[in-house]
């Protein structure tokens, strides 16, 4: 339904559009009080950590240019991470961590934008805060300037832990990220005007920041100097064209900043000509008769764009890292330390297994996010109570966690499955070889996702801090062995007990225990969600 006559001044807000914001800031800060502090925590820690595993890995100037100039060859790293600007250290933190420190600012934003607006207007609560001395842009406001105080404190943080690099470098590097986490934090306000679903806003938002990482990805491809048009399109390509500790190109800033102003502006406008509740496109409608007979089909149909999605990025990235692997012995060269970290990753046989292992394990990582994230669809489906007719048929409990549950547990296989292809296709071992190390980490993904599902079956509120187990498992198994962190830490990722496929033995027992272990909390998740009441908000 749309909503485009001309705005009415609303009972509470009256003539004052930012009345209330900071009482709705407020009231933000404190949902996230966990969210934000986590998130910048950790990737803060990500990259400033960084800085000292590259110094472990090249000590020496020599070894730093060397390494810069094999990385900027490669179009495949390139495309990845973008070109190396420079042979400091700062230099190398900012090209291996500064694409992705953008990219997963950005995720930040979008999710806290879309949460206190859409979301928000979606449970009806928008409504009632409306009916008090809320005025009409104090919503979108104060989910900004939510978004702001995260990407803020993440400059910050990424500033503080560089500066002994180079204080002006480590702020430009810190803004750079920052302000791309607020270009899509202003993207996602205007999408959270144009659709009437929080998931249709995020996923809006999701795709527009997808097409941006293609954009740089298919322009450093092209160009090792960070000048192709398509790079300069992009918002992740600004972020890269900053180029903190290799020049420090400050006047590159103002064009997430101009960007940052004029989506602000675009959401303003749209969200005073709008409804509480109403978008600018409308909801297409279903058929007069339903055709979902079963409530797998209805898990079917919520989540089969989603899974799409994740399959088809899953292949894409398998063929672009499968190219990777050939090379994997002239990347590493004499460097045994680095040798040493894809040993830890990825096994101590032959270095190809090994590089192939630890890229193969990188996508078990990835997979356990969607696993979790499918799982807690069941979670979404609860509180904002559009279970509760379903299970008003002749539909129980377990039928209906069922169908997400299976979409959940073999969309991961899936996902694997489609990365091992790629992985195949572009590199051409032998298939059953690569689709078996790509199978292998599967107990590690499964095993997350039915600790989703024991949170949401027996302790639903508490169901969310399922992310944070699957982002801390991930952070230890992707960063650990680069800071050579003890093995009885790595033991805390379910990843770091699977066997090193390809090239080593296969080691049964874990995997079996993984397996046993998934069982066993799927069944003790399921038999809480039978027991307890509905969660309503």
């Amino acid at each position: 339904m749309t909503a485009l006559a001309p705005a009415v001044p609303r009972a509470g807000g009256g003539s004052r559009p930012l009345a209330g914001t900071g009482t709705l800031l407020r009231l933000a800060l404190r949902r996230d009080r966990v969210l934000l502090p986590v998130w910048v925590l950790v990737l803060g820690t990500v990259v400033v950590s960084g800085a000292g595993s590259i110094d472990a890995l090249y000590g020496t100037r020599a070894q730093r240019a060397e390494i810069a100039v094999s990385m900027t060859a490669n179009s495949s790293l390139r495309s990845l991470y973008g070109p190396v600007f420079g042979d400091s250290t700062g230099a190398l933190v900012a090209w291996r961590f500064g694409v992705f420190a953008a990219v997963l600012a950005a995720v930040m934003s979008l999710v806290v934008v879309v949460r206190h607006t859409r979301e928000e207007e979606e449970t009806g609560r928008q409504e009632l805060l409306s009916a008090a001395m809320v005025g009409r842009r104090a919503p979108l406001t104060a989910a900004l300037l939510a978004a702001l105080t995260g990407n803020a404190a993440l400059a910050l943080a990424v500033t503080a832990g560089l500066a002994g690099r180079g204080a002006g470098s480590a702020l430009a590097l810190g803004l750079a990220v920052g302000l791309t986490g607020m270009v899509f934090a202003t993207t996602a306000a205007i999408a959270a005007q144009l659709t009437e679903s929080a998931r249709l806003a995020k996923g809006l938002t999701a795709a527009v920041l997808g097409a941006a990482f293609v954009l740089r990805a298919a322009g450093d491809a092209g160009r090792d100097d960070g000048g192709s048009p398509l790079t300069w399109l992009s918002p992740v390509g600004w972020a890269e064209n900053v180029r903190a500790f290799a020049g420090d190109r400050w006047w590159v800033l103002l064009l997430p900043a101009a960007a940052v102003l004029v989506q602000g502006l675009a959401a303003y406008e749209l969200t005073g000509r709008r409804d509480v509740g109403m978008s600018f496109l409308p909801a297409r409608p279903g058929p007069a008769e339903g055709r979902l007979a079963t409530a797998g089909g209805l898990a079917w149909r919520l989540q089969r764009g989603s899974l799409t999605g994740w399959t088809l990025g899953f292949l894409v990235a398998g063929l672009v890292f499968g190219g990777m692997v050939e090379g994997a012995a002239d990347l590493v060269g004499d460097n045994e330390r680095a040798r040493e970290v894809f040993e830890r990753m990825g096994g101590a046989q032959a270095l190809t297994d090994a590089f192939l292992g630890a890229l193969l394990g990188l996508f078990g990582m990835i997979a356990s996010l969607y696993a979790v994230g499918s799982v807690l669809r069941l979670h979404g489906e609860e509180t904002s109570q559009r279970a509760e007719p379903v299970l008003a048929n002749a539909v129980g409990r377990l039928r209906w966690a069922a169908g997400h549950l299976v979409i959940a547990f073999a969309g991961s296989a899936l996902l694997l499955l489609a990365a091992g292809l790629g992985m195949y296709l572009s590199y051409g071992q032998d298939p059953g070889t690569v689709l078996g190390a790509a199978a292998v980490q599967l107990p590690a993904v499964w095993f997350l996702g039915a600790l989703a599902v024991l949170l949401h079956g027996a302790a639903p509120r508490a169901a969310v801090a399922a992310w944070g187990v699957a982002g801390l498992s991930v952070a230890i198994s992707w960063v650990g062995p680069a800071l050579d962190l003890p093995q009885a830490v790595l033991d805390l990722s379910p990843f770091g007990h699977l066997p090193k496929l390809p090239g080593a033995d296969m080691a049964w027992q874990p995997v079996l225990v993984l397996l046993a272990g998934t069982a066993l909390l799927v069944a003790a998740g399921l038999a809480g969600l039978r027991r307890r009441d509905l969660v309503t908000a």
